[in-house]
């Protein structure tokens, strides 16, 4: 069903959006892998293999857009699906996030996606499908969201209104919330008390989210098995968002 399709991916160098190349590769999508670092991305190239074209591109940079789709034009002949997933991590409470924070995650996680998805827009039909990488951090309130949350939730607001603009033309928009993913870069924290408390003890399902958790989803809403699911936000975040659930060990722990 997905063979000969067409998928860029953004941020393709490492965790998360390598995952998700991979997981698409493996549904027989052709893959345009972007990254700002052009050793990471050959890197990643290395490790997935298949029909992956890495491309080394900054994609808030003014003609990133237009080269992205460039070469996924010139290299496959045709796009089906976008995966906005490339993000800024830049995060603090809003009195002591600088304009140069602010300017940064915007940059990075609306601007470019909403210039590569008009980019984009022209080459997509019937069956093709745009996705976000978010975070439930757009979803609800979180201390120390700052830029970051707002961002996040505002790719919402864009995806949604790709779903009513383009949906009648057969072009499909979602957007995947998962909760904190373990990768290279969340790993230094990921152990630590303050984490333990405010992620692991408030979530119902007793594991980690992983990459393939992100990556099954996305390779189930990019397929025509989804093929009436538009403007929807998806939680990946083991009910986090949608529960008040505590861990036992919290509920019996004695304030000091």
């Amino acid at each position: 069903m997905n063979q000969g399709k067409v998928a860029i991916v953004t941020g393709a160098g490492g965790g998360i959006g390598e995952g998700i190349a991979r997981r698409l590769g493996a549904d027989g999508l052709r893959v345009v892998g972007v990254g700002r670092n052009a050793a990471k991305i050959e890197a990643a190239k290395a490790r997935i293999g298949g029909d992956f074209s890495p491309f080394a591109a900054d994609i808030t940079a003014a003609d990133g857009p237009k080269a992205i789709v460039d070469h996924a034009l010139a290299t496959f002949g045709r796009i089906d699906v976008l995966v906005n997933n490339a993000g800024s991590f830049n995060f603090g409470p809003v009195d002591q996030t600088t304009d140069e924070m602010l300017d940064e995650v915007l940059a990075v996680s609306l601007r470019a996606p909403f210039r590569l998805c008009r980019e984009v827009l022209p080459h997509l039909g019937q069956g093709s499908s745009i996705l976000f990488i978010g975070s439930t951090w757009g979803l609800y309130g979180t201390p120390g969201g700052g830029a970051y949350s707002a961002v996040k939730a505002g790719q919402i607001g864009l995806m949604q209104t790709l779903a009513a603009e383009y949906g009648p033309r057969g072009v499909r928009s979602n957007y995947i919330a998962p909760t904190v993913v373990r990768t290279e870069m969340t790993d230094a924290f990921w152990d630590l008390d303050f984490f333990r408390r405010t992620n692991h003890e408030l979530t119902p399902l007793n594991r980690e989210c992983g990459v393939d958790d992100v990556a099954e989803m996305v390779a189930f809403l990019a397929s025509d098995r989804a093929g009436f699911v538009n403007g929807q936000t998806v939680a990946v975040d083991g009910g986090i968002s949608t529960t008040r659930y505590l861990a036992p060990e919290a509920v019996g722990a004695q304030r000091s």
